[in-house]
């Protein structure tokens, strides 16, 4: 991911300016963290009644898969990368359906996936991380 461009979007949907000092990998985990607590607040807004709020927060959540879509490395990634492009434009077709059709069950399908997404990606070994970034580093140095 873009580190300027992925803390762009970090900040763009309100959250903490600490994602300017973030590694690549803390910067992916702040969105998906960003996601949750944004789909969670939205199923409240939604149960509550709250039309604009529940709007403007799967709004944000969607500005969220944006940014993690952006980052993702076809050429590095492969399959992986392009299996997660294509869950994340169904999460974003499920906010969506969730707003227009006013339906909880889908703003929870999408924190669901979200939650095994985020298991996997933070579960990568510390120094699998370290190096990655280091790599990423060198790379944008060249």
């Amino acid at each position: 991911m873009s580190m300027h461009r992925g803390v762009n979007q970090y900040q763009q949907v309100g959250s903490y300016s600490s994602a300017a000092y973030a590694d690549p990998y803390r910067l992916v985990q702040l969105l998906m963290d960003g996601l949750l607590d944004r789909v969670a607040q939205a199923r409240g807004a939604m149960e509550r009644g709250e039309v604009a709020a529940k709007g403007e927060l799967i709004s944000k959540s969607i500005s969220i898969l944006d940014g993690l879509r952006s980052g993702l490395d076809h050429e590095t990634g492969g399959r992986i990368a392009g299996n997660l492009e294509e869950l994340y434009s169904y999460m974003q077709r499920r906010l969506v359906e969730a707003n227009m059709q006013n339906e909880v069950e889908y703003l929870d399908e999408v924190a669901s996936l979200m939650r095994e997404i985020k298991s996997a990606w933070d579960a990568i070994p510390p120094e699998l991380r370290t190096r990655e970034a280091a790599q990423a580093a060198a790379a944008q140095g060249q």
